[in-house]
């Protein structure tokens, strides 16, 4: 089962619904993808999108959930929705948003991405946007643009055989 995950306005297409962090050796997933939403008939039970999260906030405190509670102490609101979750701090300032696309929104992104999506049909969409740390990486997703420390990336569709990495030198699949 393939996944995509867009960011910025970057397409990663991978084997696997988790996004990791690495560095030489040490590698560690800060975000996986337990459950996605289907859409289904209202008479059945409505399957929710279903993360597991281990990220920082930009001050350095621990954002951890599994299974979509949050399990850090931190004083942060988390909005969920059947096919979203969105973790805000006290301000209502977003830390991170993950968010299924549904496949009309998902075949409205760039003719690149698009042409991707078509040929390597993943089960699932995920947009991932906010600003975090993750193992000293500084991560800021807008709409436009990945930022992982100073490197930024836009407008690409990348296929990869092994997770979405994570490293101090960019991106690896």
């Amino acid at each position: 089962m393939k996944y995509a995950f867009v960011i910025g306005s970057n397409a990663f297409i991978v084997p696997r619904g988790a996004v990791s962090f690495a560095d030489h050796e040490y590698a560690k997933e800060f975000l996986k993808i337990n459950a996605i939403y289907h859409d289904v008939a209202a008479s059945a039970e409505q399957p929710y999108l279903d993360i597991d999260l281990d990220i920082k906030d930009l001050d350095g405190t621990p954002v951890t959930m599994q299974g979509n509670k949050l399990v850090s102490a931190a004083p942060y609101t988390v909005e969920k929705e059947r096919d979203s979750i969105r973790i805000l701090r006290a301000d209502g300032t977003l830390i991170i948003q993950v968010h299924q696309l549904h496949d009309d929104a998902a075949m409205s992104l760039e003719h690149n991405i698009v042409a991707e999506l078509e040929v390597h049909a993943p089960i699932a969409v995920i947009r991932i946007s906010g600003e975090f740390m993750v193992n000293g990486l500084h991560i800021r997703a807008e709409n436009e643009k990945l930022f992982i420390n100073d490197n930024g990336y836009a407008t690409s569709a990348m296929v990869g055989k092994n997770e979405l990495r994570f490293t101090s030198a960019g991106v690896v699949l």
